[in-house]
């Protein structure tokens, strides 16, 4: 329940639905809303007919749904991620969604970007979409302000506000 997922929760809110989120540190009241806390994962995934994705890339997350986390949604459950590829285990999702126990998956991103695994091009229950997240005017403004403070500070010998590591 970062930036991005309290944004999609505002969203999901508008449809009615109960908002539940897995954070190291459960939010301020005033953040946090009428959403319920799960400090830990599976108990999130219990309850989560409709489950999104919102993590960074970590060591901690790295294929986060697996085939085990799969098993904890609700037979039927929606998965949704719009974070990282690397969140997700492709063969253990594909195979859910093959099964039934997953009913539908929507995926902006993929593990091995620009190349999906083939086979969530066969399944007529999972959604593509070519990487499409950060598309919206304001969002592409802000990167491209990003890049211009970063060229200001590397010119003004400050330290850059997002270096790239090599």
């Amino acid at each position: 329940m970062g930036r991005i997922g309290q944004a999609v929760a505002e969203r999901a809110r508008a449809f009615g639905m109960k908002i539940h989120y897995c954070k190291l540190h459960r939010l301020n009241p005033e953040v946090e809303k009428d959403a319920v806390f799960h400090a830990d994962a599976s108990e999130l995934l219990a309850v989560s007919s409709f489950l999104t994705l919102h993590a960074p890339a970590t060591a901690e997350t790295n294929r986060f749904l697996n085939a085990r986390t799969i098993e904890l949604l609700p037979k039927g459950a929606i998965v949704v991620n719009a974070a990282r590829g690397s969140l997700v285990d492709d063969e253990a999702l594909i195979a859910a969604l093959r099964s039934g126990h997953i009913a539908a998956a929507g995926l902006d991103v993929y593990e091995g970007e620009p190349h999906i695994h083939p086979a969530y091009r066969t399944l007529p229950n999972t959604f593509l979409l070519p990487h499409l997240g950060t598309a919206t005017i304001e969002t592409r403004t802000k990167m491209g302000m990003i890049a211009l403070d970063n060229l200001d500070a590397h010119f003004a010998g400050r330290p850059l506000l997002t270096p790239v590591l090599g």
